[in-house]
C-alpha cells in the first residue's frame, strides 16, 4: 500500500486450539480481500500461511506466518499461529508484533485447552482479545452452547457477543450484527431485516451490549442509568473503549470454510483493534527505562520477532517497527552491539512470498534479509539513539533427546546446523552434556523435537538419531574414608615409584572438589604433590561409582613416599588416582539425582489424579494455589521421573493440563535405584 499511515495498520494474532480453523480463516480472508486469485486448503497444503514442508506433511500450523489484507484504507497484518501446544514459542513471538489477539474457537468443540492458553497470555500482556466463533456450518454447531463454555472457563473479561448466527450446519445461512439490528447474508453480507423468529433473541443479545457499552464509558453510563437510548455511534464508542481496555471481549461468529461472516470480520477488526499509535511500548535508553510510541518520525525501533535462515536467502529476520520509520540503505544497528550496518533489504512478507519494500513506518511488519548477526528478540534501532524493546520470555524447554551423527560428514556440520536452528526458535536449545557425554537437544514436546530432527536432515542435510537421555547424575561420598595405594613398575630401564596416602572428606552441597596438602617432612616433594593432584581431578569427570562427576568432596594427601630415581610425575599421577579411587570406594558413595520444581496447571477435576501421578514418580507436593477454575500444583520430581511427562500429562487430563520445569537441586538417589545404575553403567562399558 503506497503512502501507509500508521493509523491505518492493524496487527492481530490468530490464536486458538489446533483444528478450530486458523489458518482456513487467514486463507479465506486473502482470498475475499482479492489478495490471491483461488482458496487454499490445508489439506492439499495449498494455504499461504502453512509453506513449511513438515506443514504440509503434518497438516498443522507449525511456524508463525504473516498474511498481510487491505480492505477500505487499512492495512491489516494477521499473524496466523500454530495451535499446538508444542510450538507455544511461535504464539509468543506473534503477540510479541501483536496489539491484539483474535482468538478462532470450533462452534461444535466449544472453549479447549488452546483457547485457554491463548486467553491466559493475552490477559497476562494486557491486550485486547476477541472471539470468533468458526464453523457454524458444522453438524452439531450450537454458538450459545460455545459462548457459554467460553464464559464458564475464562475469567478476567466480560464475554459479550456481538453477533448472532442464523441457522446451523446445514441452514446457516448469515449473521445479526446487534449494534445496528441487521442481518448480513451470505458471502458478500447482503443486508437485510432480521427474520421475525430470531427479532426477541436478538432484542434480549442487543440489550444486553448496550449496557456492556455503557459500562465501559463513564458520560455513556450516566446517560443509559437517566433512561436516554445510547445511538449505534454511541454504543460503538463504548464497545471501543471496553475492547481497548480489556473489559470487554467480543464474540463473532460465520465460517471460514463458506464465507459466511467474514465481512463483519473485516470491518470489526479496523473499529475494535486498537492502531499501533494508541498503545505505548516498555523500552530501555542505556539505564533507563523509558515508553515509545508509534510515532513515524521518531527514532528507529524495530524487534526482531522471528528468524529465518534459508540457504537460498541467508537469514530473515522479521521485525515490527515500534517506532520511527526503517528506510532501504538506512544505517541502522542492533542495540545490543551498537554496531551500524546497511539495511540492504526490505520486504513485506505473505507467508513465504517476499515483496520489496522501500520503506516499514512504525506499526508495521515487515522482513530484513543479510543483517547478520542480528537475532530474534534483539532490536534494530538508530545508532545515536540505542533503544532497546523489552524482549518477550520464552518458557524452558521440556523434552530432551540424545542427537548423534550417523557420519563423520554428518558430525562436521551438526554443530553449525543445530545452532542455526536453535538462532530461529528460541524454545529450542542445544548443549553438550559433560556429566552424560551426549550431545542433547530440548524443546517443548515430542512433535517440536521431531520437527527440528527432521529439520535438520531437511533443511541442512544432516543425519542424526535419537535417544532418551541419560539423567545427570553426579557422585559424592557421605563420610571420611583413608586409602593407601603405591605404584611400582620395573621394565628393566628407568622404573616408577610412588607411594600415596589419601583421605576423602564430604563438603557441604554446591562446594565442587577441593584438594589439600597435609604432608610434612618432605616425605613427598612439591612437585609431586602437584602431581598426585593432577592424577586426582583426572578421576572427577568420570566418577568412581556409575561414571559421573564427582562433586562436594575435599582429598588430602597426608603421606606418602619417593625414589630418589624411580619417582616421577607419571608415577605419582597413577597412584594419586587409583589412591582417590580407593578412599572413594571406602567413603559410602552415593550417587546424586537433579530434583525440579514442576509446576503442573490443571482443570481443579485433574487434582486428584495429577496428585497421585506425583507419588507413583516419588515427588513431593510443596503446595497448590488456584488460578480462576484451574489448580496450579507444585511438586519436587526426580528428572529420571519426568523425562517424558508431557505425553503422560496429556493423557491424565485429556490435553488439558501445562506445566513448567526449573532445576532447584541435587537429592540421594535412592539405595534400592542406585544398584540398577551402576549395573546399566558396567553394561554399557562392556557394551563399548
Amino acid at each position: 500500500m503506497a503512502n501507509l499511515q500508521t493509523g491505518k495498520i492493524r496487527n492481530v494474532a490468530v490464536l486458538g486450539h489446533g483444528g478450530a480453523g486458523k489458518t482456513t480463516l487467514t486463507e479465506a480472508l486473502l482470498y475475499k480481500t482479492g489478495a490471491t486469485t483461488r482458496v487454499g486448503r490445508v489439506e492439499d497444503g495449498t494455504t499461504a500461511a502453512d509453506w513449511d514442508a513438515e506443514e504440509h506433511r503434518r497438516q498443522i500450523s507449525i511456524n508463525l506466518s504473516v498474511i498481510p489484507i487491505e480492505r477500505d484504507g487499512y492495512h491489516i497484518n494477521l499473524l496466523d499461529t500454530p495451535g499446538y501446544q508444542d510450538f507455544v514459542g511461535e504464539v509468543i513471538s506473534s503477540l510479541h508484533a501483536a496489539e491484539a489477539g483474535l482468538i478462532v474457537i470450533d462452534a461444535v468443540a466449544g472453549c479447549e485447552v488452546g483457547t485457554e492458553l491463548a486467553w491466559d497470555r493475552l490477559i497476562e500482556l494486557d491486550k485486547p482479545r476477541i472471539f470468533f466463533v468458526n464453523k457454524m456450518d458444522r453438524e452439531n454447531a450450537n454458538f450459545a452452547r460455545a459462548v457459554e463454555s467460553l464464559r464458564t472457563t475464562l475469567v478476567g473479561s466480560k464475554i459479550v457477543p456481538f453477533q448472532l448466527p442464523v441457522g446451523a450446519a446445514d441452514t446457516f445461512k448469515g449473521v445479526i450484527g446487534l449494534v445496528e439490528m441487521q442481518m448480513y447474508s451470505g458471502k458478500d453480507g447482503t443486508k437485510s431485516d432480521i427474520p421475525a423468529e430470531y427479532l426477541a433473541e436478538a432484542e434480549a443479545a442487543a440489550l444486553e451490549l448496550v449496557e456492556a457499552a455503557a459500562e465501559a464509558d463513564d458520560e455513556l453510563i450516566m446517560k443509559y442509568l437517566d433512561g436516554e437510548q445510547l445511538t449505534p455511534e454511541e454504543v460503538r464508542h463504548g464497545l471501543h473503549q471496553g475492547v481497548k481496555s480489556g473489559a470487554i471481549t467480543p464474540v463473532y461468529v460465520g465460517s471460514a470454510v463458506n464465507d459466511i461472516g467474514l465481512d463483519r470480520i473485516l470491518k470489526m477488526i479496523p473499529r475494535y483493534v486498537p492502531a499501533p499509535d494508541e498503545r505505548t511500548v516498555a523500552a530501555n535508553l542505556g539505564e533507563t527505562e523509558i515508553e515509545i510510541t508509534a510515532d513515524p518520525a521518531g527514532p528507529v525501533a524495530a524487534t526482531v520477532f522471528k528468524t529465518i535462515i534459508d540457504r537460498y536467502v541467508g537469514r530473515m529476520n522479521y521485525v515490527r517497527v515500534f517506532s520511527g520509520t526503517v528506510v532501504k540503505d538506512s544505517q541502522l544497528a542492533p542495540s545490543n552491539t551498537g554496531k551500524p550496518a546497511r539495511v540492504a533489504n526490505l520486504f513485506h512478507v505473505v507467508g513465504k512470498d517476499l515483496k520489496p519494500v522501500d520503506a516499514l513506518v512504525a506499526g508495521d511488519i515487515g522482513v530484513i534479509t543479510k543483517l547478520e548477526d542480528l537475532q530474534t528478540g534483539q532490536t534494530l534501532a538508530s545508532p545515536d539513539k540505542l533503544i532497546r524493546i523489552t524482549a518477550p520470555e520464552y518458557p524452558r524447554p521440556l523434552y530432551s533427546v540424545a542427537i548423534t551423527p550417523l557420519s563423520q560428514a554428518d558430525s562436521a556440520k551438526m554443530g553449525s546446523s543445530v545452532s542455526s536452528l536453535v538462532e530461529e526458535d528460541p524454545t529450542l536449545r542445544y548443549q553438550t552434556m559433560q556429566s552424560t557425554h551426549q550431545t542433547v537437544l530440548q524443546g517443548m514436546g515430542d512433535a517440536h523435537v521431531d520437527v527440528a530432527v527432521r529439520r535438520l536432515e531437511g533443511k541442512f542435510g544432516v543425519h542424526v538419531s535419537t535417544a532418551i537421555p541419560k539423567v545427570p547424575y553426579n557422585e559424592t561420598v557421605s563420610r571420611k574414608a583413608s586409602a593407601m595405594y603405591r605404584h611400582k613398575k620395573q621394565s628393566g630401564g628407568a622404573g616408577q615409584f610412588a607411594e600415596v596416602h589419601l583421605r576423602v572428606e564430604p563438603l557441604p552441597t554446591g562446594s565442587g572438589f577441593q584438594f589439600a596438602s597435609e604432608v610434612f617432612g618432605g616425605v613427598i616433594s612439591g612437585v609431586f604433590v602437584q602431581s598426585t593432584e593432577k592424577g586426582v581431578r583426572s578421576v572427577l569427570d568420570s566418577g568412581v561409582v556409575a561414571g559421573y562427576p564427582v562433586v562436594d568432596v575435599k582429598a588430602i594427601v597426608f603421606d606418602g613416599k619417593e625414589h630418589p630415581v624411580d619417582s616421577k610425575d607419571i608415577a605419582f599421577q597413577t597412584a594419586g588416582r587409583e589412591g582417590f579411587k580407593l578412599a572413594m570406594a571406602d567413603a559410602a558413595p552415593v550417587l546424586l539425582e537433579p530434583i525440579y520444581m514442576v509446576d503442573v496447571t490443571v482443570p481443579d477435576e485433574y487434582m486428584g489424579d495429577i496428585m497421585s501421578d506425583f507419588t507413583t514418580r516419588r515427588g513431593r507436593v510443596q503446595g497448590m494455589e488456584q488460578k480462576g477454575n484451574r489448580t496450579i500444583v507444585h511438586a519436587l520430581v526426580p528428572l529420571a521421573e519426568i523425562m517424558r511427562y508431557g505425553t503422560d500429562l496429556r493423557a491424565i487430563t485429556q490435553g488439558r493440563g501445562v506445566y513448567a520445569i526449573e532445576f532447584d537441586h541435587y537429592d540421594p538417589v535412592p539405595s534400592h535405584l542406585t544398584a540398577g545404575i551402576v549395573t546399566q553403567h558396567k553394561e554399557e562399558e562392556e557394551h563399548e
